[in-house]
């Protein structure tokens, strides 16, 4: 783990930040890597239950740092084409990708400006507070480049293809209004950063097997047929129902009950 990336953990809640404020946490090499480190970091912890996604200062991520688009010590295209394992995502794509992959929810609080490789990381969390004022686009073009951090299985779900190709051909910038009503962020928050620590929390607080257990079949079933989603959702259940965790969500709910509810 490099200073580019700060993990901090409380009660259960990992928060992962940005740390880059005074090039606006611009996406570098040793980000890139960083991210991916980041995310393992997580994946390793089986005490942390939610995660917060965040940039340090007043923007998420001003997208990649141009300085790397002339890095000549890079091998783009042997980086490109070589998978982390047990990943199927490249270092680039895994920057974005590797939050999808946790199976503990990722809340991302989007602020100031989120462009590009930064809305792509933005993309891979699994809720998105946006500020709004944050501003937001899909710039690769601008560049010469397609997005290619995993955008092609983050995005795919939330917007129509004719939307994406036209946020990806203009490289706009778009407001907090427009991405929520377009379906790129969840939900606008005057604090998005407060949002997401208190969404965190209260995820986890619930059992942890079904917080999981929603990720991996929302995630899961979404790409799947009518029947197979199905059978997606009895396997899930299957090894949720009648566990430890499952029955003390149930005592525990009962025990909240008002009196006249009670059998």
């Amino acid at each position: 783990m490099t200073d580019r990336i700060i993990v901090s953990v409380d009660a259960h809640v990992a928060e992962v930040m940005l740390n880059r404020a005074e090039k606006h946490n611009a996406l570098d090499m040793r980000m890139f890597a960083a991210l991916g480190e980041a995310a393992d970091q997580v994946a390793a912890d089986a005490n942390i239950r939610a995660v917060v996604l965040c940039g340090a200062g007043a923007n998420f991520c001003a997208g990649i740092d141009l300085d790397v688009l002339s890095d000549t010590d890079t091998d783009f295209g042997a980086a490109l084409r070589s998978p982390i394992a047990p990943s199927a995502a490249n270092v680039f794509q895994r920057a974005a990708y590797a939050w999808r992959e946790l199976p503990v929810p990722v809340i991302c609080a989007v602020t100031g400006v989120t462009f590009g490789g930064g809305l792509q990381i933005a993309l891979g969390a699994d809720i998105r507070y946006a500020a709004p004022d944050a501003q937001m686009s899909i710039m690769e073009s601008k560049w010469g480049l397609i997005p290619d951090m995993a955008i092609s299985t983050t995005l795919r779900h939330l917007v129509t293809p004719d939307c994406a190709k036209e946020l990806a051909w203009s490289g706009r910038v778009f407001s907090a209004d427009e991405a929520l009503a377009m379906g790129i962020v969840t939900a606008i928050a005057d604090d998005p950063l407060a949002k997401a620590r208190s969404f965190a929390r209260d995820c986890a607080q619930k059992s942890p097997q079904a917080i999981r257990g929603v990720k991996a079949l929302i995630n899961g079933a979404w790409q799947l047929s009518e029947a197979a989603a199905l059978a997606l959702e009895a396997e899930l259940q299957g090894g949720i129902i009648g566990s430890e965790n499952q029955l003390e969500a149930v005592r525990a709910n009962l025990a909240k009950r008002k009196p006249e509810f009670k059998d």
